[in-house]
């Protein structure tokens, strides 16, 4: 287990609970030093315990020694380096599953590409889906897609592929897998699911109910499947743990990062003064910018997130940018009707409170 993290540690506890022998690699010397001795995480996780059989170590040869399967549980952001980092010490054909979610600046590739690029004598795969990391490591029940590409020969014999055996060695009583063969329809799920949420919480935070987040999350869903079907995903994948699911789960709750920078945003505090001015990451306000990009590069319409991007990084204004996605051309559902109208509409939004956003 490549991250130290939240879920990095959630991870590795679960696969512990299911019996696993598993070697966690943490920066922190601390971190590490908890893990092993209190079998806490007492920077992520400081209040649930982990199991005992699960061992830390701040040296990354020594976790790697002798894995018959690496996550890779880092910020998408350091997922090439660390890739690169790696690479040498995997031995061939060890599955690695990238347990992050996002799309890669100026390359545009997804996570799977980029360690592709970076280790190609692995199979590389994602694990993905509704997974909150402190729900997970307390135990409650939880589902989660293990998705790899299947060669010819796992296909003659599913149950001895790299996403088989890992979604085998993952389960426990509490923690459900599935399998997926459509790996770039999972990524999409995951990296596109956090840009919606962002604008979801926006919408809350600016004073909006469950009318506005209801249709951000089918729109949004809607936009993935787009996605993931010019990019060779099947749109069934999108409906299922790795799309609606985790679309689901981040727009509808402020455990989760991105939900809740949209609602400090919406609520008018400047970014650098969200999360009382500390450091956050939030992988949507970065991938809002590498999801336009790459939807742009095939030709993809993507209003929603186009409105979040434009907010985040182009300094529109919360209350102009989404009056704007509410008086767009109507459209039809289903798409085959292919019809498209004038918006007779104005260009305002009246609050719960009666205002104006």
């Amino acid at each position: 287990m490549i991250g130290g993290g939240a879920w990095g540690t959630a991870l590795a506890s679960v696969a512990a609970k299911a019996g696993r022998e598993v070697t966690l690699y943490a920066r922190d010397a601390d971190t590490v030093d908890g893990i092993n001795s209190a079998h806490i995480n007492t920077k992520y996780l400081p209040d649930i315990p982990l199991p005992p059989a699960l061992k830390a170590t701040d040296d990354i040869g020594a976790a790697l020694d002798g894995a018959d399967a690496v996550l890779l549980v880092v910020p998408s952001g350091a997922v090439r380096s660390m890739a690169a980092r790696i690479s040498g010490l995997v031995k061939d054909g060890t599955p690695v599953a990238i347990c992050t979610k996002g799309i890669e600046p100026r390359t545009g590739y997804l996570m799977s590409q980029v360690v592709a690029e970076e280790m190609p004598h692995v199979p590389v795969g994602t694990i993905s889906g509704p997974t909150f990391a402190r729900e997970t490591a307390l135990g409650h029940p939880t589902a989660a897609t293990v998705a790899f590409e299947f060669s010819h020969r796992d296909r003659l014999e599913p149950s001895h592929s790299p996403a088989a055996r890992l979604a085998l060695s993952m389960s426990t009583g509490f923690f459900k897998t599935y399998i997926s063969d459509d790996l770039v329809g999972v990524e999409i799920g995951g990296a596109v699911k956090n840009v919606v949420a962002i604008g979801c919480g926006m919408m809350t935070g600016a004073g909006f109910a469950e009318n506005t987040r209801a249709a951000l999350i089918t729109r949004g869903l809607d936009e993935m499947k787009a996605l993931a079907e010019a990019l060779g995903g099947r749109r069934e994948t999108v409906t299922g743990l790795a799309g609606t699911g985790d679309l689901t789960l981040t727009c509808s709750s402020r455990t989760s990062r991105n939900m809740s920078l949209g609602v400090q945003l919406g609520q008018g505090i400047p970014r650098d003064a969200c999360f009382d001015g500390a450091p956050v990451v939030v992988e949507g306000e970065a991938n809002a910018r590498s999801v336009v990009d790459l939807a742009q590069r095939v030709n993809v319409a993507m209003p929603i997130c186009q409105t979040v991007h434009a907010i985040l990084h182009e300094g529109r204004a919360l209350n102009e940018a989404f009056a704007d996605l509410w008086t767009q051309p109507i459209s039809a559902e289903p798409r085959a009707m292919d019809l498209t109208l004038n918006n007779p509409a104005q260009k305002s939004l009246t609050r719960l409170d009666g205002g104006v956003a």
